[in-house]
This record gives structure tokens, sequence and C-alpha cells, in this order.
């Protein structure tokens, strides 16, 4: 009967549910191995990524630099023209008007485009008269021609105290200023602002109503 008893405890029901260390190790594994396959995949994503994005910031950087470099736009004076003169003294009367013949050159492998464009005439420093062109625009590697009429304010002239004595000499000295201010825009989104500026100094000859010499000086404002 005791060895009956001590059989009966020795005897134990076996499970039917596997316990934690039945596990299968090898499903363990597989798990892992698809988050850390997943985990490696999103990070060589996330590389690309970064690296096609420094790359194309490389390419435009370089571009901008280079090929698409902000040129400096030339306004060249070709002519200055006398269209017409008139001086009475009987009474003192001066009626000038003169035309220009300029060129605008755009260097750049894009287009510039230019506002409305100011000359500003001077006589001994002070304004004597003002043309305005109309804004435009300038095809890449071009050059753009205008005529510029540019009437003289008689009675602004008048009023100073060395015309007279210019008069007499047989030469007016004078000069014009001309301003045009434009952009460029380079990859579609790249915008520059660029003000070229011309400076010009001019002889009028009172015996032949002409003006048989200019002189012109370019810069450039950003």
């Amino acid at each position: 009967m005791e060895i009956m008893g001590e059989n009966k405890e020795q005897i134990r029901p076996m499970s039917i549910f596997p316990t934690h260390d039945s596990e299968n190790p090898s499903s363990s594994n597989k798990s892992h191995d698809i988050i850390r396959r997943r985990r490696r995949r999103r990070i060589l994503c996330c590389s690309s990524v970064a690296a096609a994005t420094a790359i194309v910031a490389v390419v435009i950087l370089v571009l901008a630099l280079t090929v698409f470099k902000v040129k400096e736009p030339i306004i060249t004076m070709n002519s200055v023209n006398v269209q017409s003169f008139q001086l009475s003294m009987n009474p003192i009367k001066l009626n000038l008007t003169v035309i220009a013949d300029v060129s605008f050159k755009n260097p750049n492998v894009v287009t510039f485009r230019y506002g409305n464009t100011t000359t500003t005439i001077s006589y001994r420093g002070s304004t004597i008269g003002e043309v305005y062109g109309p804004s435009g625009v300038a095809p890449a590697h071009r050059t753009k021609r205008m005529n510029l009429t540019m009437d003289v304010l008689g009675d602004k002239l008048l009023k100073s105290p060395s015309l007279l004595t210019d008069v007499a000499s047989g030469s007016l000295g004078m000069g014009s200023l001309t301003i045009i201010g434009g952009r460029v825009k380079i990859l579609g989104f790249i915008k520059h602002h660029v003000d070229v500026i011309l400076n010009c100094s001019y002889n009028f000859s009172v015996s032949t109503k002409s003006i048989p010499d200019h002189s012109c000086q370019q810069h450039l404002k950003f």
C-alpha cells in the first residue's frame, strides 16, 4: 500500500499546452530576422534619399556657379545724332532734340527681363531733359537695339549762366545717365536682379549742329 502511494505521487499528468521553455527557437529567430531586414531596408531607403538630395543640391550649385552664373549685360551707345536744333537770340529761345542709338547685349544663357528704362540728360550738373523707354525682354545670347529720342528742355538750359560762354566757344558739354533694371531667372526659381547703369558725356558742336564724339562708362548694381 505504501508503494502504491509513492507511485501515485510520482505520476503527473502531461500538459497539453507547450511551456515557455518548449517554444520553437527557429520561429523566434525568423521574427528577429524579419525585423532586422525591415530596419535595414528603412536605413538604406533613407540613405538613398539623402544621397540623391545631396547630389541634386550639388548639381544645382555647380550649374548656378558655372553655366547659369549671371554675366554682365552690356549697354553700348552706338551713335548720338542731333535731330533738330533751333537757337534764336531775340527773344532767346533754344530747342534741341537728340536721338541715341543704344544696344543692349544679354550674354546670359537665360532671358533678361527689364522694366522701363530711364535716361536723364544734364548740362553742367543740372537736369535738362528726361526720356523713358518701354519695358521688354532681351533673349539669351542676343543683342537688342533701341532708339531713344531725347528732348532738351530749352528753358532750363537757358537758365545756366555758362550757356552763352559755351555757345561762343562753339561747344556744349552735356551728359546722360541711362538705367536699365531687370532680372534673370535661373532654373525657374533662382532670381537675380541687376541694374545696368551707363554714364555718357557728349560734346555738341554749335557750328555743325552735331555731336562728333561721345564717351561712355558702364557699371552694375546688384
